[in-house]
Protein backbone atom coordinates (compact mmCIF):
# COMPACT_ATOMS: atom_id res chain seq x y z
CA UNK A 1 0.00 0.00 0.00
CA UNK A 2 1.22 3.24 -0.50
CA UNK A 3 2.28 5.34 2.16
CA UNK A 4 3.53 8.91 0.91
CA UNK A 5 1.17 11.46 2.54
CA UNK A 6 -2.19 12.27 1.35
CA UNK A 7 -3.13 15.61 0.07
CA UNK A 8 -6.36 15.12 -1.19
CA UNK A 9 -8.31 18.50 -0.25
CA UNK A 10 -10.73 20.56 -2.12
CA UNK A 11 -7.64 22.45 -3.63
CA UNK A 12 -7.58 22.09 -7.58
CA UNK A 13 -5.40 18.93 -8.72
CA UNK A 14 -6.20 17.17 -5.40
CA UNK A 15 -7.70 14.33 -7.36
CA UNK A 16 -4.04 13.54 -8.81
CA UNK A 17 -2.61 13.12 -5.19
CA UNK A 18 -2.81 10.17 -3.30
CA UNK A 19 -1.05 8.86 0.01
CA UNK A 20 -2.39 6.83 2.62
CA UNK A 21 -5.82 5.10 2.78
CA UNK A 22 -8.16 5.71 5.21
CA UNK A 23 -10.05 3.15 6.33
CA UNK A 24 -10.90 1.55 9.76
CA UNK A 25 -8.43 -1.10 11.26
CA UNK A 26 -10.72 -3.88 10.32
CA UNK A 27 -11.07 -2.72 6.65
CA UNK A 28 -7.56 -2.59 6.53
CA UNK A 29 -6.94 -5.57 7.90
CA UNK A 30 -9.42 -7.66 5.37
CA UNK A 31 -8.08 -5.47 2.66
CA UNK A 32 -4.03 -6.76 2.67
CA UNK A 33 -5.66 -10.25 3.59
CA UNK A 34 -7.63 -10.38 0.73
CA UNK A 35 -4.93 -8.81 -1.77
CA UNK A 36 -2.81 -11.65 -0.43
CA UNK A 37 -5.07 -14.67 0.24
CA UNK A 38 -8.06 -13.85 -1.71
CA UNK A 39 -11.15 -13.43 -0.36
CA UNK A 40 -12.19 -17.36 0.14
CA UNK A 41 -8.28 -18.37 1.67
CA UNK A 42 -9.14 -15.89 4.28
CA UNK A 43 -10.50 -16.26 7.40
CA UNK A 44 -12.50 -14.39 9.61
CA UNK A 45 -10.06 -15.03 12.15
CA UNK A 46 -7.23 -14.04 10.51
CA UNK A 47 -8.53 -10.18 9.43
CA UNK A 48 -9.36 -9.40 13.19
CA UNK A 49 -5.86 -11.01 14.13
CA UNK A 50 -4.65 -8.28 11.72
CA UNK A 51 -6.39 -6.03 12.86
CA UNK A 52 -5.56 -6.58 16.50
CA UNK A 53 -9.14 -7.30 17.50
CA UNK A 54 -10.83 -10.57 18.74
CA UNK A 55 -13.07 -12.05 17.01
CA UNK A 56 -16.37 -10.74 18.61
CA UNK A 57 -14.82 -7.75 18.84
CA UNK A 58 -15.18 -7.81 14.98
CA UNK A 59 -18.17 -8.94 14.66
CA UNK A 60 -19.27 -5.87 16.71
CA UNK A 61 -18.31 -4.01 13.58
CA UNK A 62 -18.80 -5.87 11.32
CA UNK A 63 -21.05 -9.01 11.59
CA UNK A 64 -19.28 -11.13 8.31
CA UNK A 65 -16.93 -11.65 6.05
CA UNK A 66 -19.18 -10.95 3.32
CA UNK A 67 -20.19 -7.38 5.21
CA UNK A 68 -16.07 -6.41 5.55
CA UNK A 69 -15.58 -7.55 1.01
CA UNK A 70 -18.99 -5.04 0.79
CA UNK A 71 -17.80 -2.48 2.99
CA UNK A 72 -14.25 -2.48 1.63
CA UNK A 73 -15.20 -2.87 -2.05
CA UNK A 74 -17.92 0.09 -1.34
CA UNK A 75 -15.48 2.46 -0.40
CA UNK A 76 -13.05 1.59 -3.34
CA UNK A 77 -15.93 2.59 -5.83
CA UNK A 78 -16.85 5.78 -3.49
CA UNK A 79 -13.58 7.21 -3.82
CA UNK A 80 -12.93 6.62 -7.33
CA UNK A 81 -15.84 8.01 -8.55
CA UNK A 82 -15.08 11.21 -6.07
CA UNK A 83 -12.09 11.98 -7.59
CA UNK A 84 -13.36 10.94 -11.30
CA UNK A 85 -16.03 14.02 -10.37
CA UNK A 86 -13.36 16.45 -9.17
CA UNK A 87 -11.53 15.56 -12.11
CA UNK A 88 -14.47 16.10 -14.56
CA UNK A 89 -15.76 19.16 -12.61
CA UNK A 90 -11.58 21.27 -12.84
CA UNK A 91 -11.26 19.81 -17.10
CA UNK A 92 -11.81 21.85 -19.43
CA UNK A 93 -15.73 22.26 -21.61
CA UNK A 94 -14.32 20.01 -24.52
CA UNK A 95 -15.12 16.42 -24.83
CA UNK A 96 -11.35 16.32 -25.83
CA UNK A 97 -10.31 17.98 -22.41
CA UNK A 98 -13.16 16.00 -20.02
CA UNK A 99 -11.91 12.64 -21.81
CA UNK A 100 -8.28 13.21 -20.83
CA UNK A 101 -9.10 14.24 -17.42
CA UNK A 102 -11.44 11.05 -16.44
CA UNK A 103 -9.03 8.50 -18.07
CA UNK A 104 -6.22 10.68 -16.29
CA UNK A 105 -8.10 10.24 -12.72
CA UNK A 106 -9.05 6.24 -13.60
CA UNK A 107 -5.21 5.72 -14.22
CA UNK A 108 -3.78 7.22 -11.03
CA UNK A 109 -6.45 5.56 -9.24
CA UNK A 110 -5.34 2.32 -10.49
CA UNK A 111 -1.73 2.76 -9.81
CA UNK A 112 -1.94 4.08 -6.05
CA UNK A 113 -5.30 2.18 -4.89
CA UNK A 114 -3.85 -1.06 -6.95
CA UNK A 115 -4.15 -3.11 -3.90
CA UNK A 116 -8.17 -1.70 -3.80
CA UNK A 117 -8.69 -1.93 -7.19
CA UNK A 118 -7.70 -5.48 -7.98
CA UNK A 119 -9.73 -7.06 -4.61
CA UNK A 120 -12.48 -4.96 -5.86
CA UNK A 121 -12.23 -6.15 -9.46
CA UNK A 122 -11.35 -9.95 -8.48
CA UNK A 123 -13.44 -10.38 -5.79
CA UNK A 124 -16.65 -9.14 -7.32
CA UNK A 125 -17.37 -13.25 -8.01
CA UNK A 126 -17.49 -13.40 -3.68
CA UNK A 127 -20.13 -10.99 -3.48
CA UNK A 128 -23.64 -12.36 -2.64
CA UNK A 129 -26.32 -11.25 -5.66
CA UNK A 130 -28.07 -7.84 -4.03
CA UNK A 131 -24.23 -6.79 -2.99
CA UNK A 132 -22.77 -7.61 -6.21
CA UNK A 133 -25.53 -5.57 -8.09
CA UNK A 134 -24.98 -2.80 -5.98
CA UNK A 135 -21.06 -3.16 -6.95
CA UNK A 136 -22.08 -3.25 -10.65
CA UNK A 137 -23.85 0.20 -10.83
CA UNK A 138 -21.12 2.08 -9.33
CA UNK A 139 -19.07 0.86 -11.70
CA UNK A 140 -21.05 0.90 -14.44
CA UNK A 141 -22.24 4.41 -13.33
CA UNK A 142 -17.92 5.10 -13.74
CA UNK A 143 -18.10 3.29 -17.56
CA UNK A 144 -20.86 6.17 -18.13
CA UNK A 145 -18.75 8.62 -17.32
CA UNK A 146 -16.69 7.61 -20.07
CA UNK A 147 -19.27 6.44 -22.76
CA UNK A 148 -21.21 9.24 -22.71
CA UNK A 149 -17.90 11.90 -23.31
CA UNK A 150 -16.98 9.58 -25.60
CA UNK A 151 -20.26 9.96 -27.61
CA UNK A 152 -20.19 13.65 -27.28
CA UNK A 153 -16.89 14.01 -28.94
CA UNK A 154 -18.14 12.02 -31.73
CA UNK A 155 -21.04 14.56 -32.38
CA UNK A 156 -18.66 17.50 -32.10
CA UNK A 157 -16.24 15.83 -34.73
CA UNK A 158 -13.72 15.94 -31.78
CA UNK A 159 -13.55 11.73 -31.81
CA UNK A 160 -13.35 9.81 -34.70
CA UNK A 161 -13.97 6.45 -33.65
CA UNK A 162 -16.96 4.41 -35.42
CA UNK A 163 -17.57 2.18 -32.00
CA UNK A 164 -18.14 4.69 -29.46
CA UNK A 165 -19.59 2.17 -26.84
CA UNK A 166 -16.71 -0.70 -27.96
CA UNK A 167 -13.85 2.12 -27.44
CA UNK A 168 -15.29 3.34 -23.67
CA UNK A 169 -14.79 -0.53 -23.09
CA UNK A 170 -11.59 -0.76 -24.26
CA UNK A 171 -10.47 2.56 -22.36
CA UNK A 172 -11.86 1.75 -19.28
CA UNK A 173 -10.39 -2.11 -19.72
CA UNK A 174 -6.67 -0.83 -20.02
CA UNK A 175 -7.08 1.80 -16.82
CA UNK A 176 -8.32 -1.25 -14.72
CA UNK A 177 -5.48 -3.51 -15.77
CA UNK A 178 -2.84 -0.89 -14.91
CA UNK A 179 -3.71 -2.48 -11.26
CA UNK A 180 -2.06 -5.66 -12.47
CA UNK A 181 1.02 -4.76 -13.49
CA UNK A 182 1.92 -1.08 -12.36
CA UNK A 183 4.85 -1.10 -9.32
CA UNK A 184 6.14 1.83 -8.07
CA UNK A 185 9.96 1.24 -8.40
CA UNK A 186 9.18 0.82 -12.29
CA UNK A 187 11.19 2.00 -14.98
CA UNK A 188 8.72 4.71 -15.52
CA UNK A 189 7.64 7.71 -13.28
CA UNK A 190 3.62 8.20 -12.75
CA UNK A 191 3.43 10.97 -14.83
CA UNK A 192 5.20 9.14 -17.38
CA UNK A 193 2.74 6.20 -17.84
CA UNK A 194 0.02 8.52 -17.68
CA UNK A 195 1.11 10.37 -20.57
CA UNK A 196 1.67 7.27 -22.80
CA UNK A 197 -1.81 5.34 -21.73
CA UNK A 198 -2.90 8.66 -22.52
CA UNK A 199 -2.19 8.32 -25.96
CA UNK A 200 -3.43 5.01 -26.31
CA UNK A 201 -6.40 6.03 -24.88
CA UNK A 202 -6.75 8.98 -27.24
CA UNK A 203 -5.66 6.81 -30.85
CA UNK A 204 -8.80 4.16 -29.59
CA UNK A 205 -11.47 6.70 -29.89
CA UNK A 206 -10.19 8.49 -32.64
CA UNK A 207 -8.76 11.94 -31.08
CA UNK A 208 -7.98 14.65 -33.69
Amino acid sequence: MDTREDQVSGDTGSWRHYGPVSLPKPLAAALDAFAERGYDGTSIREVAARAGLSVPGLYHHYPSKQALLVSLTTAVMNELLDRSRRALAEAGPSPSERFDAVVESLLRFHMFRRDQAFVASTEMRSMEPESRETYVALRDEQQRMIDEIIEAGVESGEFTTPFPKDAGRAVATMCIGVADWYRPDGTLTPDELVERNLAIARSAVGAR
